[in-house]
């Protein structure tokens, strides 16, 4: 139960960061039955933005080149559609067209805050912005100049390659309960730290508890669960503080950073405790990967369902003259399987021994909102994925 206040303070909390006023657009496609769209449509409405809605989630790309908006709102996920379309462009050109375009892809995969990178980079990054980057943007309505992302944890290879090519990406964090955000980034001198969801709002508390579970307190907290004390007790506590389920910790600067679910961990047979999100965060840095779903619960080790990134794959498939056929034929071939290996390979030396992804498979179609595997702001449905997959799941152990 969201009160008139609760949401009135959340959106009175972050109203201090968007730059934007009168004379500005904004793009809304989220769904207006969530409190993360709902509470950003009120902020629009406070700063006076006008709001355009996008006719679906397939026309975005056509609505903003009609309506040239300077914000909006999104998920991780059309990032990363937007990233793989990026990618798919660079297949196709040859020549000189193409070292520039793969000069700046790669640069803004390097990018750094406040110059980090030094003056000879913020140079070439000026070069590139005339050549490439504009075009992206233009791609986006030209005028594109932030995007809130929320709902899901975002890959900091997004945060980073989109800032450098000039529309600035401020990660959030919060909850349908806390109406719903609890840290957010914004342009303050720590405000943006790549991998983090940013400061907490300065009008809520926050608290780390014992066992990294974070917690909040403060007016954008629910007042309960509707008839429902039982729940409501045993998620907020006799001292105010809502009990996330989320795992987190406090940078050094200030950030707030998830680190994983609570009711997600699993412990293997060993009693080793793995936290699968922040596993599936890393993985699917990878070009090769759009998908996966980490499992293990009671097992020796654990193991992943991933879903390529097909994109991706049948144009690394035409520059290796690798018959590409159907999704599932191509999964099926042997020098496609050894490429994934070596791909996991290289992102399990990040892992201690009983978090590396030690069995796999592929599968063939992507997982979405409408086959049941996805949420409406794009998480992973995972009960449903367990029931759905339970053969191959059983398989990879």
């Amino acid at each position: 139960m969201l009160t008139h206040n609760n949401l009135v303070s959340n959106f009175l909390a972050v109203a201090y960061i968007p730059p934007f006023g009168e004379k500005h657009k904004a793009v809304s496609y989220l769904p207006l039955c969530h409190v993360y769209e709902r509470m950003l449509n009120y902020l629009y409405q406070y700063l006076g933005i006008s709001v355009y809605y996008a006719e679906n989630i397939g026309t975005i790309t056509d609505n903003m080149k009609d309506v040239h908006p300077q914000i909006m709102s999104t998920v991780p996920r059309l990032l990363e559609k937007v990233y793989d379309k990026l990618v798919a462009t660079g297949q196709k050109l040859k020549g000189p067209k193409s070292w520039i375009f793969w000069g700046a892809f790669h640069l803004a995969q390097r990018y750094e805050l406040k110059g980090a990178n030094g003056r000879f980079y913020e140079w070439k990054r000026k070069k590139y912005d005339k050549l490439v980057y504009s075009k992206w943007r233009a791609a986006l309505g030209g005028e594109i100049n932030l995007m809130v992302s929320g709902g899901a944890a975002m890959q900091p290879r997004l945060g980073r390659l989109f800032t450098c090519a000039g529309i600035n990406i401020l990660e959030g964090y919060g909850l349908t309960e806390t109406s719903p955000v609890i840290a957010v980034c914004d342009f303050s001198e720590h405000g943006i730290k790549f991998g983090t969801v940013g400061p907490v709002l300065k009008n809520l508390e926050v608290k780390i508890a014992d066992d990294g579970e974070i917690c909040v307190k403060g007016p954008s907290v629910m007042k309960g669960y509707y008839k429902d004390d039982k729940l409501t007790a045993e998620t907020i506590d006799k001292e105010g503080w809502l009990h996330t389920g989320d795992l987190g910790h406090i940078e050094p600067e200030g950030q707030l950073k998830i680190t994983g679910r609570k009711k997600e961990l699993f412990k293997t047979s060993f009693g080793k405790y793995v936290s699968p999100q922040l596993i599936e965060d890393v993985f699917k840095e990878s070009l090769f990967i759009d998908q996966l779903i980490v499992v293990g619960e009671n097992q020796k080790f654990a193991g992943a369902l991933m879903i390529p990134d097909f994109i991706f794959l049948k144009s690394y498939c035409e520059r290796k003259e690798i018959p590409f056929g159907s999704n599932k034929e191509v999964i099926a071939n042997s020098v496609i399987k050894k490429r994934f290996q070596k791909e996991i390979d290289k992102y399990n030396k990040q892992f201690g021994d009983t978090e590396k992804i030690k069995s796999w498979d592929l599968l063939d179609a992507e997982w979405a909102v409408e086959t049941g595997e996805l949420t409406p702001t794009m998480k992973l449905k995972r009960p449903y994925i367990f029931r759905k997959y339970a053969d191959k799941i059983d398989n990879l152990f």
